[in-house]
């Protein structure tokens, strides 16, 4: 995978949604990345991030370049939710 053209289609795909691309962590090792957007002017919801992935899965064959694709947005971490499920289920 071209490292520049998938950004490009990140960078344009976030756009189209309000977003911009805040990281992209790529571990070439295992083709695993992990795009993080996020917004200014409200939340970033399911639907921006869906966005984003759909248009990767659009520009780059899964079968073809064999890929693994996470699209996140800044929020709590793990540990912050883990706590949040545990005094929730309290």
């Amino acid at each position: 995978m071209i490292r520049e053209e998938f950004e490009k289609t990140v960078n344009a795909a976030a756009a189209e949604r309000g977003c911009s691309v805040v990281d992209i962590d790529w571990n070439d090792d295992d083709n695993v990345f992990e795009v993080t957007i996020d917004k200014s002017s409200e939340p970033v919801s399911l639907e921006d991030c869906e966005h984003v992935h759909r248009a990767v899965l659009d520009a780059f064959n899964r079968d073809i370049e064999d890929y693994a694709l996470t699209v996140t947005s800044l929020g709590i971490s793990a540990e912050e939710a883990d706590e949040l499920l545990k005094t929730t289920e309290e």
